[in-house]
């Protein structure tokens, strides 16, 4: 069995720091592998091999920092030692370092996601791969872009990262919405038997806080629309793609952006939902056809006025064009008196809220939105009649 020691070799030029090493011996064999940690020699215990700082050193949290790094990496290559002769075959001493830089350059908790990113992407799942990358840019900042093994997260690097959240005045739902994604990385990699389960998220916020209401009772939604906006096109056009959400049974700007003119046949739509990949029905009715006619011009195979130019940017122009929309729809909130923040969101929020009031039972509302998710719900979803949701659609429609 193969066995590691812990050594410094001072810098040849007096003053300089010198350098942490690990000497991996195995069958009468040696070889070096150099660390990034460097120390001085005042530093470095020869005796116990370890390194060691005065109680008040300003170095102290660096040193601490790196006497922390080199356990995890002796326990790393204790455990690269172990799975080998576990295997039973024979190995060298540079298997045991080529497994180790191996390890490093996969599976760093950057490089685990960053490789998940990608296949997100692959697979279509473009809106989960943002996530992705908002949740790994807020935890590179918090590590200053220094990345970290998969098997070093540990509940107390976590605490940090919540606490670092607050301190800067981040809303706990969105760090709950970071911690959540870097928890299911974490589990993909046990799942993948690349670590063990050490639980880091035990001690940290990963629930979801109730949230200021977004919904707007139907009076407003009827507000809204009997606006006359004749002479401000850019807000006439954000209330035609918020009320053509609302009427599409709170039809989340994603999915309304990337609806196809093909989607639409015999009066009705027939879509995907980008987010969970269930399929959804929605009769067509006049008053969609209004407002769709209001814009001729979209020569697009698209079937809304949103991407009306397609070409390698449709993702960056929906977005774009999302912003512009949300912008102008807090002008129009000031116009009708509505306090709570207006987005194509609300349209979503709004049309499950009416829908409640207009006694229509929770199971109808859900399939409605697709809450393909919502495990209690969907017992009462599986065998529900898409006509029973046209129903309940039409009479929301009818009492704008």
């Amino acid at each position: 069995m193969a066995s590691v020691k812990i050594k410094f070799r001072p810098s040849s030029i007096p003053g300089k720091e010198g350098t942490i090493f690990y000497q991996i011996l195995h069958e009468r064999k040696q070889r070096q592998l150099f660390s990034d940690y460097h120390v001085f020699p005042s530093e470095w215990d020869e005796k116990r091999s370890i390194v060691t700082t005065m109680l008040k050193s300003e170095r102290k949290p660096l040193i601490l920092s790196i006497r922390e790094r080199i356990r995890w990496d002796v326990e790393r290559l204790g455990k690269i030692i172990r799975k080998l002769d576990k295997e039973g075959l024979a190995y060298t001493v540079d298997d045991v370092i080529d497994e180790f830089n191996r390890h490093v350059n996969e599976y760093s908790l950057f490089n685990y996601m960053e490789s998940h990113i990608i296949k997100l992407k692959h697979n279509g799942k473009i809106r989960t791969a943002e996530t992705y990358i908002s949740a790994l840019n807020s935890f590179k900042k918090f590590r200053n872009e220094e990345d970290i093994m998969l098997d070093c997260l540990n509940s107390e690097i976590m605490e940090a990262y919540e606490a670092w959240h607050r301190q800067r005045g981040v809303a706990p739902n969105t760090i709950s919405f970071y911690t959540r994604i870097l928890r299911a990385v974490y589990n993909r990699a046990v799942e993948d038997e690349i670590i063990d389960n050490r639980n880091p998220f035990r001690h940290v916020y990963t629930g979801v806080d109730k949230t200021i209401k977004r919904a707007l009772p139907l009076s407003a939604i009827k507000k809204i629309r009997s606006l006359d906006l004749s002479m401000m096109p850019e807000l006439d056009y954000a209330r035609d793609m918020f009320m053509m959400s609302f009427m599409l049974r709170g039809m989340s700007f994603i999915d309304m952006a990337y609806l196809r003119k093909s989607d639409l046949s015999n009066g009705y739509i027939t879509y995907r939902r980008r987010k969970t990949g269930q399929q959804l029905i929605i009769a067509w009715t006049k008053e969609m056809q209004m407002l769709l006619d209001k814009y001729p011009e979209n020569t697009s195979d698209y079937l809304l006025p949103i991407i009306r130019r397609p070409g390698g940017h449709d993702r960056s122009t929906y977005r774009n064009v999302g912003y512009n929309i949300n912008h102008n729809l807090k002008r129009i909130a000031e116009k009708v008196g509505i306090a709570i923040p207006l987005t194509l969101y609300v349209a979503r929020h709004s049309w499950a809220s009416v829908a409640k009031a207009k006694g229509i039972p929770l199971s109808v509302i859900s399939e409605g939105m697709g809450h393909d998710s919502e495990a209690t719900t969907q017992i009462y979803l599986a065998s529900l009649d898409t006509s029973v949701v046209d129903r309940a659609n039409s009479i929301i429609l009818k009492s704008l």
